[in-house]
């Protein structure tokens, strides 16, 4: 045990009792756990990533319970932002799998699954990620208190301390949220002006570049900062300036697997062009790095894990008798009868197609990844949790291990991508569980309370993530080119690759290989290989958001305070962009949905050029938000 954690003394002391889990703060919470959800669901199938939630709702919190109703309790904020942030994890690993099925479904090859079936999916992974999380806490967050900083947590706890400041930090939030609103209706709504904006090198075939005029990427990018920026743009780098012309030179006219037409045809194709190169041969050389990427990360965090699983076996119930309300745990025997009865529940649910053996393949590779993503965002933050790395880790073992006992075809695929769905949300909902917990830690929380909270967010945003993910795919289609759903897209490849037997392994393995040159070249591969498999279309607004950052960081200012401020106003402001972009995205699926018309482009159409201009004023307001004195 550290100094620091010997010497801590949360912000209310464990003698005191205070409002907290509160019929209000649970509604509350409930209601930010629903909208973050659907923001993130969006922003997840746009671009194949998404953000924690955590400081917005934190922030959303303060400004509702303490500047509008005047409540001032700090614990019941804390419990808002404990409840509401689970949605977006919730989401992160709904949409990263969940969305194969709706891609097969087009295919004539199954049938979309029911919305109590995706809840029931989502619920159980997300039970699994919260009962695996508890045992954890006194081991990864009492113990490792000012060595693991938690960056998110720790955020939220400044925000919470905060007090009267939550209110001015709300205004920033709610105004980056009404600007991205409005800038994505115009967009994508009205259609006054292109998303995307794509130009093709012709005197460097098979290159090309662009940018995605979306406010979320521009928020992306300065939230993730410059090096996370710049290492994915290197990655779509790779891809749009050194493979593809590579594979158009030296491919020429002939077909090459997994493409079905002639290189040269599908370049010359107005619908295909550049982006046809990246679709049929590079997206399979950036699955190759994601996997190696999540491999990696996996491998180099494997001593800390059994560090942090042997502390927290040691450790767990040592103070099951120590009466102060801030290090109570819920009991042990809550944890082995809540995961006995998840695995006797995916078993003999008919709806969900796994055996007692499969069952128990989901809670080993379960209580693994857990351990990963709670000690590897208290390092990297949540936004930055390769989840997507370790779910096809995953479902490279499982689908193989499926194959190999003979549970093939559709119902092994369709096992493969519930195990798959089950391990992801466990992982992604661990981390969130990790942060809110530091975050109740610092300020005094009860830890029981805050667990019984997870529950309650889980199961909210469960229940909304089927109806979210119905609409967007009735409006806009999951895996359509308004809605790639990336992930998801990546997973179904993967599942389909290994069952029958025809990945292109060259591709994968290029791939994988480059994500080792890159990790010995000491830069992170979960960035880069993202960058790789993304279109760089999406990297380089991420770019500018990130050059933002950077700007903002070597500012000279008066004192630390005021430069941490200044980057912090960003952050608020950039999950305003990011919220808004996402709500707007569903309310737009929804109208798609019911077959109405809202495109105006015939009467007013802006253009690129006025696309840029606008990007250009949105990024100025980033800027000056940052530039604010209060």
């Amino acid at each position: 045990m550290s100094n620091e954690q010997k010497e801590f003394k949360p912000f209310i002391s464990a003698d005191q009792t205070l409002r907290e889990l509160s019929p209000f703060s649970i509604v509350v919470g409930i209601a930010l756990a629903i909208l973050f959800g659907a923001a993130n669901a969006y922003l997840g199938l746009k671009i194949g990533m998404t953000i924690s939630a955590s400081i917005p709702a934190a922030v959303i919190s303060m400004g509702v319970i303490r500047v509008i109703l005047h409540r001032d309790s700090i614990l019941e904020n804390n419990m808002v932002q404990t409840i509401g942030s689970a949605g977006e994890s919730v989401a992160a690993g709904a949409i990263f799998t969940l969305p194969a099925i709706f891609m097969w479904a087009r295919e004539g090859k199954t049938e979309i699954p029911g919305i109590a079936m995706i809840a029931t999916i989502c619920m159980i992974g997300g039970t699994l990620g919260v009962l695996f999380m508890i045992p954890l806490r006194n081991a990864l967050i009492v113990q490792e208190h000012g060595v693991l900083p938690y960056p998110e947590g720790t955020a939220c706890a400044e925000v919470l301390e905060a007090g009267e400041e939550g209110g001015s930090n709300a205004k920033i939030v709610f105004s980056g949220l009404g600007i991205a609103a409005l800038f994505k209706f115009l967009e994508d709504g009205l259609k006054v002006f292109p998303s995307e904006i794509t130009y093709d090198l012709k005197n460097y075939k098979g290159a090309g570049v662009g940018m995605d005029t979306l406010p979320s990427l521009l928020g992306v990018g300065y939230i993730c900062g410059p090096k996370i920026s710049s290492y994915m743009l290197c990655g779509g780098m790779l891809g749009w300036l050194v493979i593809m012309p590579l594979i158009v030179m030296f491919g020429g006219d002939a077909t090459i697997y997994p493409g079905k037409a002639p290189i040269s045809e599908i370049l010359a194709d107005p619908t295909a062009g550049v982006a046809g190169i990246w679709s049929s041969y590079i997206k399979y050389i950036g699955a190759g790095a994601v996997a190696c990427g999540g491999i990696i990360s996996l491998i180099k965090s494997l001593p800390l894990i059994f560090k942090s699983f042997a502390g927290a076996m040691k450790d767990y119930g040592k103070n099951a008798g120590d009466q102060l309300r801030t290090n109570k745990d819920l009991p042990r025997m809550v944890i082995i009868l809540g995961v006995g009865i998840l695995a006797l529940a995916m078993w003999l649910i008919p709806a969900i197609p796994v055996n007692f053996i499969e069952a128990l393949l989901i809670i080993i590779f379960a209580f693994f990844f857990v351990t990963v993503s709670a000690r590897m965002v208290g390092i990297v933050g949540s936004s930055n949790n390769p989840v997507s790395g370790m779910t096809i880790a995953t479902l490279l073992i499982v689908t193989a291990i499926l194959k190999q006992i003979g549970i093939v075809g559709m119902k092994g695929m369709l096992a493969a991508i519930f195990i798959g769905s089950i391990i992801c949300i466990a992982a992604a909902i661990a981390g969130d569980t990790s942060q809110d917990l530091k975050t109740g830690y610092i300020v005094g929380a009860t830890p029981w309370k805050q667990q019984i909270g997870e529950f309650i967010g889980v199961i909210a945003s469960s229940l909304a993530i089927g109806y979210t993910l119905y609409i967007m795919d009735k409006g806009l289609g999951l895996g359509s080119k308004d809605l790639a759903a990336p992930q998801a897209g990546l997973m179904k490849m993967v599942i389909e690759g290994v069952m029958n037997g025809n990945l292109p392994w060259a591709l994968i393995f290029s791939g994988v290989f480059i994500g080792v040159a890159v990790e010995l070249m000491g830069i992170p591969v979960m960035p880069f290989a993202v960058g790789l498999y993304l279109p760089i279309y999406i990297s380089v607004p991420m770019m500018v958001g990130g050059v933002i950052r950077l700007v903002v960081d070597k500012k000279k200012m008066d004192d630390a305070e005021a430069k941490k401020a200044a980057v912090n106003r960003g952050i608020l402001y950039c999950s305003g962009l990011i919220a808004g972009e996402g709500l707007v995205g569903i309310v737009l699926a929804a109208i798609a949905a019911a077959g109405l018309n809202t495109d105006m482009s015939q009467m007013i159409n802006l253009g690129p050029i006025g696309a840029l201009v606008l990007f250009a004023l949105l990024a100025l307001s980033l800027v000056a938000v940052t530039r604010q004195k209060k």
